[in-house]
């Protein structure tokens, strides 16, 4: 991915934790995802008092992907207010998978803006092997 694209798809992610309604836990998220035709996806994490009908930000960004027809992702952006690097909950780990490679970039971002990078495989190294249900 080239430099232009990577500072675009930070600052989308930063600017879509802005859009955080995370009324409960006071912890917001925004993500950001390029796809392969370098078209840039954004969501946030949007909560409920019902836990588990909650989004995160990076499923968000991804089902708006998905939703535009967008089928494959080549980097996953995710910011939010933490001082350290957070990563993608178990589940978007998996939504992740689904849409992505093992090659698929991840840039952590923290609250100060300092960016980490990491291969997808190296946080979902073994993702389950469905391709008979996908046909």
């Amino acid at each position: 991915m080239n430099k232009k694209f990577r500072e675009e798809l930070v600052q989308r992610a930063i600017g879509a934790k802005l859009n955080s309604y995370s009324p409960y836990s006071k912890f917001r998220v925004g993500a950001a995802v390029l796809t392969d035709d370098n078209i840039i996806f954004s969501g946030c994490n949007v909560e409920n008092a019902s836990y588990g009908l909650a989004i995160c930000a990076e499923r968000n960004a991804i089902f708006q992907a998905a939703h535009a027809g967008k089928r494959k992702i080549v980097a996953v952006a995710v910011s939010s207010d933490e001082k350290g690097f957070i990563t993608p909950c178990g589940a978007c780990r998996q939504v992740i998978s689904e849409f992505a490679d093992g090659k698929t970039e991840i840039i952590l971002i923290t609250s100060e803006g300092k960016t980490k990078s990491v291969q997808f495989e190296k946080l979902f190294p073994t993702p389950p092997k469905l391709e008979k249900l996908k046909k």
